[in-house]
């Protein structure tokens, strides 16, 4: 964000009525006496002075009164020359590109923020602080209050702080940086996804789990501006935000859910024009803190906003993300268009209409898997792969009612075969290791963990309606109604998938397994303050 510091012009005016000696030490035709600082009662005025023989007579001093005429010296008063404004120091904001990109009013696309301006924003630091507040309540009503296959609800039948951000962005001349905290369930749920954190020593999970974005670079004013930054930095494969206030919708769809929120890398963007970005990546993984491999992962980002009413992006990726399989590779590409094919903001009822549409297909190949792979599970062959495939699609049709209501529905379908991309179950069905799911006492390995093998097969879909009460740019009572479905058990039915009575304290027993089921209805509220 740039910032042009401004600088007040200093101007010496003269005072009607009273004659002054200026800082240019300027003559008049004839000086009569100094008269009293202005603040302080003037004494009466003087007679006329008498004049030399030589020059004309002089007109009486003025009177005191400000409003009364005053006389017009003989030459005219020549005001000071403006002062020289100091140089501009290191606090003073950065160099404004040739013309801001996306400066057009984009706050009605799902996963972009509605806000007009920021509560704080000074020349050198834009904060930003996020509070994300749930209840939601499954049909199921599992009675170790889990939640399965989601990263925005964990708790069920619970006020949940699912995420306590705080944060900005410092701009200090072409020096940037962004910081945002991650406290609250999410700083467990989005790490736990993430088995590069078992690749060697210094606990990453606990080191950076309280962190959603830390990035730095530095700012180039060419083009139209470009970026390089540093860090952990948002991905927004799948359209949705990682900022609930910003989407149409609390809860995605697969689409956005089981794609990166984030990356760990170098981010370049370029702004070749002021409607058009080109984003390219080197970063450690999918939504990877570490590397599973030597090789990093390649990616980028291509948007073009070519109007107010239209946006279309892509993000794609290519890398090495299994464990000791040095030759699997995995590829990806995600394609979104958001338009909105209504405005009448002085209309009685229905003031906008928009839309959402979002594909994306991907694969891994090598070492026995293949995105056309027709093998069964256990045979898996270089020869005769399984499949291993990513194909989904979302779309929502959002409509506005004023500035302060808004009504979404939505959906989308999945298709994950070896389900690479899957959000495993928790618990008792978590099939990677877990400590913090075990309260750091002891880990056990779980009693029926979830099948990931190559050439397992998933198929999911959902639907969900939405209601969004917006009174101010800075609060969003969110209140929606979700139906999740699976082609196998994967939600988490009445009986948990923690232990008998739900607690992890409790032992699970031989016999005892996690209780999954098909699907999952749930209504949810959500309370979402940015300010």
């Amino acid at each position: 964000m740039k910032r042009l510091s401004s600088f007040r012009s200093l101007r010496f005016g003269t005072v009607l009525g009273a004659l002054s000696l200026s800082v240019e030490s300027v003559a008049f035709a004839q000086a009569p006496p100094t008269p009293p600082p202005p603040d302080t009662p003037p004494p009466a005025a003087p007679p006329p002075a008498a004049a030399p023989a030589a020059p004309p007579p002089a007109a009486a001093a003025p009177p005191a009164d400000s409003s009364a005429p005053a006389a017009a010296p003989a030459a005219p008063f020549a005001p000071a020359a403006p002062a020289t404004p100091p140089p501009p120091g290191p606090f003073d904001g950065i160099a404004q590109t040739e013309s801001a990109p996306f400066s057009m009013d984009f706050g009605w696309i799902n996963g972009t923020s509605r806000q007009k301006k920021p509560v704080v924003d000074t020349p050198f630091f834009t904060g930003e602080f996020l509070v994300d507040t749930n209840y939601t309540q499954s049909k199921a009503n599992p009675i170790d209050h889990t939640v399965i296959g989601s990263t925005s609800i964990a708790r069920d039948n619970e006020v949940s702080l699912a995420f306590l951000g705080l944060g900005g962005d410092f701009h200090i001349k072409n020096t940037r940086m962004r910081i945002m905290t991650q406290f609250g369930y999410r700083a467990v749920e989005i790490p736990r996804n993430d088995f590069s954190t078992f690749h060697g020593q210094y606990d990453l999970q606990n080191t950076l789990r309280y962190i959603s974005e830390w990035n730095g670079g530095y700012h180039w004013d060419v083009l139209h501006g470009i970026n390089v930054d540093a860090g952990i930095f948002m991905s927004y494969v799948g359209l949705f935000s990682y900022t609930a206030y910003e989407n149409w919708m609390y809860v995605p769809s697969y689409t956005s859910d089981n794609t990166p929120w984030f990356f760990n890398g170098i981010r370049t963007q370029i702004f070749p024009t002021d409607t058009l970005k080109i984003e390219p990546w080197i970063i450690n993984g999918w939504q990877s803190y570490a590397k599973f491999n030597d090789m990093p992962g390649f990616g980028g980002q291509v948007m073009w906003r070519p109007v107010e009413w239209i946006s279309m992006n892509s993000n794609d990726y290519f890398g090495f993300d299994a464990q000791d399989l040095a030759g699997l590779y995995r590829w990806h590409t995600d394609n979104s268009f958001n338009i909105r094919y209504f405005n009448d903001p002085n209309g009685s009822i229905i003031t906008r209409l928009a839309a959402s549409y979002t594909f994306d297909v991907g694969g891994e190949h090598g070492d026995g898997v293949a995105f056309s792979g027709t093998s069964p599970e256990f045979h898996c062959s270089v020869a005769k792969p399984c499949p291993a495939r990513f194909i989904s699609a979302m779309t929502y049709q959002r409509a506005w009612f004023g500035d302060q209501f808004a009504v979404t529905i939505g959906g989308g379908y999945m298709t994950n075969p070896s389900r690479y991309l899957i959000l495993t179950p928790t618990g008792n069905a978590q099939p990677l290791p877990q400590p913090e799911s075990t309260a750091q006492v002891a880990y056990i390995p779980p009693t029926s963990p979830y099948d990931i093998n190559f050439g397992t097969k998933i198929n999911m879909w959902d639907y969900e309606a939405g209601f969004q009460y917006m009174p101010s740019d800075y609060f969003t009572l969110d209140v929606e109604y979700n139906h999740r479905g699976a082609s196998v058990p994967f939600f988490n039915g009445h009986g948990g998938d923690t232990s008998p009575d739900g607690y992890i304290t409790t032992p699970s027993g031989p016999g005892w397994r996690a209780d999954l089921q098909k699907s999952d209805d749930r209504i949810i509220i959500a309370w979402l303050v940015r300010l």
